[in-house]
């Protein structure tokens, strides 16, 4: 089914760009660019045979790990895609990382106060941070941290005036590995605004569901006859509750993570964020199909390949699932 789908959207992406008005060889060349100039070059982009044939070509190519090359950058579209998947890939990782955290947390401490007239107060800031879309908590961010109270860097990945050697992309990462803990922490300022406005809306998801089922599982024979034994509320979550209410959140989490790697495009662009979001929106603009083809098909095999690792995470978890 992964490929089935990852076929689909290949097709679907191809078909679309080419209804799409426009003709991207002619804004690449202007006006001033003969008949003859704008035949070479759609020749030498493929865009000049007949569609079946330009997406036989392009999809043979493809399998092979062959996009084509950008029409605006006249780059390799794996080239491209190699040096700004990193960035989203640690933006993304960030954000679900502190939206666990965040709602977990959150989840917990409802349903340790479900009986105190706090929950309600938590419920409803909960839901107004639900409410809220990332690109709404970019800009309040932006207002608020770069604008109002400026602590954080606005815009870009890391400091122009930082001037050292990286031997991957995952700048983060490979700053903490190798102990450049000062490079790293200007890194992770710059990341701080972005992976909040996307953790914020998805850590609201995660605290709802995990909420509700904790309070289903506390109620369960297995946690009463905890109670009765004499332990702690807390330890009765965390260590009961908790084992049977992480598989449905788990599920959720996952499919939720797909809409954060889309929420990516507009909140990178909002903080001019070197990912492949950011990315996206510029070869929408430039009409780059060779880029635009490969960084859908780059989305939707991020979406495969996350729902396949939640759902062997969720079997993995659940053994009475193993044997449907």
């Amino acid at each position: 089914m992964a490929v089935i789908t990852l076929f689909g959207v290949a097709v679907v992406v191809f078909c679309l760009l080419r209804v799409v008005p426009g003709d991207p060889v002619a804004m690449m060349v202007g006006p001033a660019a003969s008949a003859a100039d704008i035949a070479a070059l759609r020749a030498h982009y493929g865009l000049d045979g007949p569609l079946p044939l330009q997406f036989l070509t392009w999809l043979k190519a493809a399998l092979v790990g062959d996009f084509g090359t950008s029409i605006t950058r006249h780059q390799s579209v794996l080239s491209i895609l190699g040096a700004y998947l990193p960035a989203t890939i640690e933006l993304a990782f960030s954000a679900l990382l502190v939206a666990i955290l965040l709602g977990g947390a959150t989840a917990v401490v409802a349903t340790l106060l479900r009986q105190h007239r706090t929950s309600a107060a938590i419920d409803a800031l909960n839901g107004v941070f639900l409410a809220l879309p990332d690109f709404i908590w970019a800009l309040i961010l932006v207002l608020a941290f770069g604008v109002a109270v400026p602590l954080l860097p606005l815009t870009g990945r890391i400091d122009p005036s930082i001037d050292v050697p990286f031997a991957t992309n995952f700048l983060l990462m490979e700053s903490i590995i190798t102990g450049r803990f000062a490079v790293a922490g200007n890194i992770a300022a710059h990341m701080a605004m972005p992976t909040l406005a996307l953790a914020l809306p998805l850590a609201a998801v995660i605290a709802r569901v995990l909420r509700q089922a904790l309070n289903e599982a506390m109620v369960q024979d297995y946690v009463l006859l905890a109670r009765i034994k004499g332990m702690s509320e807390l330890r009765l979550i965390l260590h009961e509750a908790l084992r049977n209410a992480v598989g449905p959140t788990l599920a959720l989490t996952g499919v939720q993570a797909t809409f954060l790697i889309g929420g990516t495009v507009v909140v990178e662009r909002i903080f001019a964020y070197p990912g492949i979001g950011n990315l996206a929106i510029e070869a929408v603009i430039n009409r780059d199909f060779p880029l635009i083809q490969g960084l859908v098909l780059m989305f939707g095999l991020i979406f495969i390949l996350i729902n396949i690792a939640v759902d062997l995470t969720v079997v993995a978890l659940n053994p009475r699932l193993r044997h449907v």
